[in-house]
């Protein structure tokens, strides 16, 4: 901890996540900034501020690791673990041996630490107890919207038979042109399932969201199954930063994956209809919202319908700010992961948290 009793943190990654990150951290009255973790050699020695659209804060963004690790109390990791999973592991034992904290967006199979896999468990375990330190997974839905959200709407409800968690997007505004379209598919044959609409990787990425949920409720998942629809483009697009997606590609894909619970319990289901481009099924349901929006939809009495859209200055609509929000929930935990135990938490282990301010 620093000499001003704040806790310092550092932020590793600077893209759709780690910009809001910064800036969450720079605003919250217990935290301190103490570094930026870049990987793109242009952002090696800019400003923190100025990498995240505000104003500088004298924080030099800085691509090497080791020379931050062992100075500070918490990562805030949002660099991508999709294209990297090795590496990305590697990171975050790195971190939390070095007896940093960690929340994140990056590490799926983290979210729910009761279903996480053997190996993996007792390898970040270890670097927990190496370095007396914990790590919370929060999705970039934003998590919140698929846990913390439903949880309290459930209190508000009666007799509900389906909790449903949605998100409507136009991915033309997701600012990852390589996950876009090599891990999501959008641009690619028709003929090819993509990595993510794989059964097992919805799984990987969604059934801790809805097993957080279940915990939350109290309730007893019986199985979890997954279901892909995928439409192709009737015409040319061309996306500014991503190019051209050709007539007769995935031009958009519709996947749930629920959660069958106990008799007379509410099925669990988180859905996602994304586009790239908003002709692409218009009789799908589309976001209300410009670039999208996420909902919670409880099937009961009465029917409810809650709608989330939050627009960052400076950044896309929709995406802009649902990262904000995926960010801040994360950094606004910091505090209470840094108190809590060593090892890997989750949405039951840590009390309701709340900007300070």
């Amino acid at each position: 901890m620093s000499t001003t009793g704040r806790l310092r943190i550092a932020v590793w990654g600077s893209g759709n996540v780690g910009r809001p990150a910064i800036r969450a951290v720079m605003a919250h009255p217990d935290l301190e900034l103490a570094a930026v973790i870049v990987a793109d050699p242009a952002k090696v020695g800019r400003d923190a501020g100025e990498l995240a659209g505000v104003a500088a804060v004298g924080v030099l963004a800085t691509d090497d690791p080791s020379s931050v690790l062992g100075t500070v109390d918490a990562v805030v990791y949002t660099a991508t673990a999709d294209t990297r999973p090795g590496d990305a592991l590697t990171d975050l034992e790195a971190c939390l041996r070095s007896g940093a904290n960690v929340v994140s967006t990056s590490f799926y199979a983290l979210a729910h630490p009761p279903t996480v896999p053997d190996a993996l468990a007792a390898r970040v375990g270890a670097a927990c107890v190496d370095g007396d330190s914990s790590v919370f997974v929060s999705g970039i839905d934003p998590g919140w919207v698929t846990d913390v959200l439903p949880a309290v709407l459930h209190g508000v409800s009666a007799g509900a038979t389906e909790i449903r968690c949605q998100e409507l997007f136009n991915y033309a505004t997701y600012d990852q042109p390589e996950v876009v379209r090599t891990v999501i598919g959008f641009g690619g044959s028709m003929g090819d399932l993509p990595l993510m609409l794989h059964d097992f990787a919805l799984k990987m990425v969604w059934e801790p969201a809805v097993r957080n949920l279940a915990d939350l409720l109290g309730l007893s998942v019986v199985e979890v199954t997954t279901h892909v629809e995928r439409r192709p483009l009737d015409h040319d697009v061309h996306v500014d930063g991503m190019g051209l997606f050709a007539a007769g590609t995935q031009g958009a894909f519709r996947f749930e994956v629920g959660a069958t619970t106990a008799p007379d319990e509410p099925e669990l289901v988180i859905e996602h209809v994304t586009r790239i481009d908003d002709s692409c099924a218009a009789d799908w349901p589309v976001p209300g919202s410009p670039g999208g929006e996420h909902r919670v939809c409880i099937t009961g009495h009465p029917n409810l319908v809650v709608t989330v859209h939050g627009h960052q200055p400076g950044e896309p609509d929709g995406a802009g700010g649902g990262n904000a929000v995926a960010a801040n929930r994360l950094v606004n935990a910091l505090p209470a992961v840094c108190a809590a135990r060593p090892g890997i938490l989750g949405p039951t282990d840590l009390p309701p948290h709340v900007n300070p301010t």
